[in-house]
């Protein structure tokens, strides 16, 4: 069975493993935007270690969109892979009645 469409993904229920899949069917309609990134701290015995968490959301303007959250010890890294989350969480948007 060959997937011709995004549609059908979600119709079969299959998993997104793979965020290249969504630039494959999406590609250049995607737009992602980063929504907050807070310094998280973690108390050790030699003192506090400080990490970033990234929340983004991503979409088509079109219904469809995901959110990702992930957290690094680089803001740059956060974010990236909180877009790939964020890929990989995409799902469609029922709009109207």
């Amino acid at each position: 069975m060959k997937i011709k469409s995004l549609e059908e993904i979600y119709l079969f229920s299959l998993p997104i493993k793979v965020s290249e899949i969504i630039d494959f069917f999406l590609g250049a309609s995607l737009k992602d935007e980063v929504l907050k990134i807070m310094p998280v701290q973690k108390q050790t015995q030699a003192g506090q270690r400080t990490r970033f968490k990234a929340f983004v959301a991503i979409g088509d303007y079109n219904g469809h969109v995901g959110l990702g959250v992930k957290c690094s010890k680089e803001v740059a890294t956060a974010i990236r892979g909180a877009i790939i989350l964020a890929k990989l969480s995409i799902v469609p948007v029922w709009r109207g009645y």
